[in-house]
């Protein structure tokens, strides 16, 4: 599972690595959490570019009556996702990239869970693999909102948690992105967990546990 995340590049980065003509300026979050708003890539169905989306965590179907099913829906099991209701849909139509530069994950030991921050050891952002949808309530109200996949842990997040984001490696974002591209086939061998060796991960601060704080110390080892 992934539950909390970070980005904090400034947008020139942002639109260098994934490719976008521009990129408004984003407060740095340390601390992001389920239905906050999130920065994702999605594709223009007009232009067919790249362009940056704010999208509120947590995927609403267009078929639910009470939006706020998204809370529980904030990962998507890569493994059955071309399968399940909620998610199929989006799976075969509404791909996109959620941008990160690092995420969080929490360690059992002793009856306690002490939080460790996982990112690139280049510290450079990356995508975790999304999918997204548009949901129109019955007053006319529109909420747009995503979900991460999530896959088996490699050898470095294993120790803390069953489970990882699937980060998708740069050269797959295109054919993540591409509507064009539908069939489960074509698109699970994107969705391994990404190589152990270019990550770290150290232990930091229990500040983290709560939602409200977000300052740049919660990403500092202690």
């Amino acid at each position: 599972m992934c539950g909390r995340y970070t980005l904090s590049q400034p947008a020139e980065a942002l639109a260098e690595r994934f490719q976008l003509e521009e990129v408004p300026s984003l407060e740095s979050q340390y601390n992001v959490a389920p239905t906050n708003p999130v920065a994702t890539v999605v594709v223009d169905q007009q232009s067919h570019k790249r362009v940056l989306k704010q999208l509120q965590w947590g995927l609403i179907p267009a078929w639910a009556k009470d939006p706020k099913i998204g809370s529980k829906m904030i990962n998507a099991r890569a493994e059955t996702v071309s399968e399940k209701p909620s998610f199929r849909a989006a799976f075969r139509h509404r791909r996109c990239l959620v941008l990160a530069d690092g995420f969080y994950e929490w360690q059992r030991s002793q009856g306690k869970k002490q939080p460790y921050y996982i990112r690139m050891k280049d510290g450079q952002p990356f995508a975790f693999a999304g999918l997204w949808e548009h949901w129109k309530g019955p007053d006319g109200s529109v909420i747009d909102s995503c979900t991460h996949l999530t896959t088996e842990p490699n050898e470095l997040v294993h120790p803390l948690h069953n489970r990882m984001p699937v980060i998708l490696k740069p050269e797959d974002y295109q054919l993540w992105l591409d509507p064009e591209v539908q069939k489960p086939e074509q698109l699970y061998p994107l969705l391994s967990p990404y190589p152990a060796e270019e990550m770290v991960a150290f232990p930091v601060s229990t500040q983290v546990n709560s939602p409200a704080v977000n300052a740049s110390e919660l990403v500092k080892p202690i």
